[in-house]
């Protein structure tokens, strides 16, 4: 069976990831959506929060599971069994971050192999960052989010 691991902070998980997570689920058999704790961002949602997300959003789909985790995606992958990383590619400007992070996972695990996969044209300049700042001041976030996240939004901003 093959198993990929879709790691990132997901704060929130927006309709880009969720058509990444859907076009992955095209060449692989599960998908575990990896969240990190990430501290050093400073997420507003919690960890909890953010895997309760993911769940409801696949909720039904048995081939999509939403962990947490801390530390090296190169130590869950192992713990996880999987030597596949998803990885989504928005822009030109994504690809060096994402290619030095795929070398340097490679030099610590050398069996891991990253796969980059586009969203959809229509998602390709959407980022948490950007919804999360919409959100805050009360813009329209509904072609951004599923709606479980936006009613998070709305009660985390009390908009």
């Amino acid at each position: 069976m093959a198993k990929a691991l879709y790691p990132g902070t997901f704060d929130p998980i927006t309709l880009g990831h969720i058509d990444i997570i859907e076009r992955a689920l095209h060449l692989f058999d599960e998908v575990t959506i990896a969240i990190a704790t990430s501290a050093s961002k400073k997420p507003i949602f919690t960890l909890e929060e953010r895997i309760e997300q993911v769940e409801r959003i696949f909720e039904g789909n048995k081939n999509v599971k939403a962990i947490g985790f801390t530390g090296l995606v190169v130590d869950l992958a192992k713990e996880q069994e999987s030597n596949i990383l998803i990885r989504g590619l928005r822009a030109v400007s994504d690809f060096e971050y994402e290619f030095q992070l795929a070398n340097m996972n490679r030099a610590m695990s050398p069996d891991l192999e990253s796969i980059f996969l586009t969203p959809k044209a229509k998602f390709s300049f959407l980022s948490s960052t950007l919804v999360r700042e919409i959100a805050s001041m009360g813009g329209e976030i509904d072609s951004f989010v599923d709606p479980i996240v936006k009613e998070a939004l709305q009660k985390r901003f009390k908009t």
